[in-house]
């Protein structure tokens, strides 16, 4: 017998992250609401993957990088509607990995140093402008969006205040940044 769906409803942060994995997709909270998203196509993933075993070689010890990971982006009052999204790698203070091993819960934007989002067809506006004003917003302090478009390039955003984020523009081929930290990525090992 089928059975109804349920009421759509708004959810906070601590009701999202109780569900546990869900399907189709994954999902993302935005002022309450999952969004789902379609799954993510094998140079994406392997993009993703790339960023964070490069980066993982090169972040402080105090940090640590998670590829695909939930982050509370902390805009609501946590018994409000809330904010969680998933960037495709997170570079964090490694003290909210312990918090969360031990009380649970999903690693907040102000433990957060660095998001990555990898761009796909279908996330190009939700990338560049939707999340880069999410994420200015919760005050994390880094930003990079990664276009695998011929040639691979990346946008390399940080806070300025009132401002969001500011950037310096498209970068291709091998780019270094020494904030938050210093690093060198290929962009052309990511295709």
């Amino acid at each position: 017998m089928a059975q109804p769906l349920p009421l759509p409803r708004l959810y906070t942060v601590a009701e999202y992250l109780a569900l546990g994995e869900t399907e189709p997709g994954y999902s993302e909270l935005v002022e309450g609401r999952m969004i789902v998203n379609p799954g993510p196509s094998p140079d994406h993933n392997l993009a993703g993957l790339g960023l964070a075993l490069a980066l993982r070689q090169q972040v402080p010890a105090d940090l640590v990088v998670i590829p695909d990971l939930d982050v509370d982006l902390e805009l609501a009052r946590p018994d409000k509607p809330g904010f969680v999204r998933r960037p495709d790698v997170v570079v964090a203070q490694r003290t909210g990995l312990k918090r969360v091993r031990a009380e649970g819960g999903a690693i907040r934007a102000s433990e957060v140093v660095l998001v990555i989002e990898v761009v796909s067809p279908s996330s190009v506006r939700t990338d560049n402008v939707i999340k880069r004003a999410e994420y200015a917003d919760a005050g994390i302090p880094h930003y990079w969006i990664v276009d695998l478009s011929e040639p691979a390039s990346v946008l390399v955003c940080h806070l300025a205040g009132e401002f969001g984020y500011v950037d310096g523009g498209w970068v291709t081929g091998v780019f270094g940044v020494s904030d938050p930290f210093r690093a060198e990525i290929d962009l052309n090992s990511l295709q």
